[in-house]
C-alpha cells in the first residue's frame, strides 16, 4: 500500500522480470505484468501498452476516463477492461489508486502487436459486484463451496466464460474461520487483497501429504491493499483465522490457459 498511497501521478510495475530472467520490459509473470497506478487529484495519466487485454480496478478514488475519444466513469470499487488498440486517459476527482494487468510480456515474448480488439471495453459497477457477491454468500452452505466468489466474464466470451480472452478475474470473500482448501492450476495469480485483518495469509507449496495438506508450504501473510504472485502450478490454500471477513481479486492468465486445454485445476481432499 505504501507504494500508491502518497507521492506523485505515476505508474509502478510490480517487476518481478529479473528474477524471471525476462529482458526486454518489466513482468510479474511470464504472461502478465501488474501495477499500482496513483493519480493527485485534477491530475490525469495515459496508459497505451500493447497489450490484447487490459483489467482496472479502482482500489480508491474516483475520475473519469477518456477511452478511445469515450468518456467512462469511475469509482472505488469499480472495474475497466479495455482490448487491443485501447488509448486511455484517467483523470481523477480526487487522490485515486488503481490496480492495472496486462498482457503485454506476452506480446513482447511473441514478437507481436495486439491490432485487433477481441471483445469491446467493458465497465464492470462495485455495486453489482457487491450486490452479487452478498446474495452468494447469504446462500445455505455457502461456506462448504470450494470458493465464495464472483466471476466476472464478459459475453463474448462464450468459450471461456472468462473476463477477457486472456484474462481471468474473480471478486471474492474469505469469510472469518474458513479455509479455502488447496488447490492447484497452470495459470498465475496475481493477487490483490483489498482487506483482511492480520490472521489472514495463504500457504504454497509443491506437493500433498497423505491428508489433502501441504507438505512444508511457504505461508504469506496478507495485507490490506498489498499484492502478491501465485505461481503456476504450486498448491495453495487460504485461511482466515482473524475473525473479520476479508476480500481478494485474484487475476489470471486463465482466459488463455481454458482456451488452451492447458488450465489443469484441480483441489485436494482436505475438508
Amino acid at each position: 500500500r505504501e507504494l500508491y498511497s502518497d507521492g506523485p501521478t505515476q505508474i509502478i510495475p510490480l517487476d518481478l522480470s529479473h528474477e524471471l530472467g525476462i529482458a526486454d520490459g518489466p513482468a510479474t509473470s511470464s504472461a502478465l505484468v501488474a501495477h499500482f497506478v496513483r493519480i493527485r487529484e485534477r491530475e490525469h495519466i495515459a496508459t497505451d501498452p500493447n497489450a490484447t487485454s487490459q483489467l482496472y480496478y479502482v482500489i480508491c478514488g474516483r475520475g473519469f476516463s477518456a477511452v478511445n475519444g469515450r468518456l467512462v466513469q469511475w469509482e472505488k470499487g469499480d472495474f475497466l477492461t479495455l482490448p487491443a488498440r485501447s488509448q486511455a486517459t484517467f483523470y481523477a476527482s480526487s487522490d485515486a489508486a488503481l490496480y492495472w494487468v496486462h498482457d503485454e510480456p506476452l506480446l513482447r515474448h511473441l514478437g507481436a502487436e495486439a491490432a485487433e480488439p477481441r471483445f469491446n471495453a467493458t465497465k464492470f459497477r462495485r455495486e453489482d459486484a457487491v450486490g452479487r457477491l452478498d446474495e452468494i454468500a447469504s446462500r445455505p452452505g455457502a461456506n462448504d463451496k470450494s470458493r465464495v466468489s464472483v466471476l466476472l466474464a464478459n459475453a463474448e466470451q462464450e468459450q471461456t466464460l472468462t473476463i477477457t480472452h486472456v484474462l481471468w478475474a474473480m471478486f471474492g470473500l474469505l469469510p472469518p474461520d474458513q479455509v479455502q482448501r488447496p488447490h492447484r492450476h497452470q495459470s498465475v495469480a496475481l493477487d490483490l487483497i483489498l482487506d483482511a485483518e492480520p490472521g489472514c495469509y495463504t500457504l504454497l507449496g509443491s506437493r500433498l501429504d497423505e491428508r489433502g495438506d501441504i507438505v512444508n508450504p511457504t505461508r504469506v501473510d496478507w495485507e490490506a491493499g498489498g499484492a502478491f504472485v501465485t505461481p503456476p502450478g504450486l498448491w495453495h490454500a487460504h485461511f482466515n483465522e482473524s475473525g473479520a471477513p476479508a476480500h481478494l481479486i485474484p487475476v489470471q492468465d486463465a482466459g488463455l490457459q481454458t482456451y488452451l486445454r492447458s488450465l489443469d485445476i484441480r483441489f485436494s481432499d482436505r475438508r
